[in-house]
């Protein structure tokens, strides 16, 4: 009785004297499609047990790289050629800078006699 009842019982006319042009209707009818396409579509890739294995797979992948890679980069610093290489900086500081070098060294030296003195 003036309600389509496939549109869940919404009147067909959108006010009481003009009724809709069937070239409107089917635009409704190809965006409801469309949506639904959408929404199927999206129920299905959660539904999707494998692809979602798939992606936290690689995730995973991703971040264990990342990890090994921080890994690799910090034992590099330390390997006896990241020791030398920062014994390399160290001793050309102590070539531009020799007075607070050699007063450290003096300090160093005074601890030591001093020590070995109380023996």
């Amino acid at each position: 009785m003036g309600q389509d009842t496939r549109t869940g019982g919404a009147p067909a006319v959108t006010d009481d004297t003009t009724a809709r042009e069937p070239q409107e209707i089917r635009r409704d009818i190809d965006g409801t499609r469309r949506d639904m396409g959408d929404t199927v579509e999206a129920l299905a890739e959660k539904t999707d047990v494998k692809a979602q294995t798939r992606r936290k797979v690689a995730e995973v992948k991703q971040t264990i790289e990342a990890k090994r890679a921080e890994v690799m980069g910090k034992t590099r610093s330390a390997t006896p050629e990241g020791a030398s290489s920062a014994a390399g900086t160290v001793q050309q500081k102590a070539r531009e800078n020799p007075i607070p070098v050699a007063v450290a060294g003096a300090f160093a030296a005074g601890l030591i006699v001093g020590r070995v003195i109380k023996r």
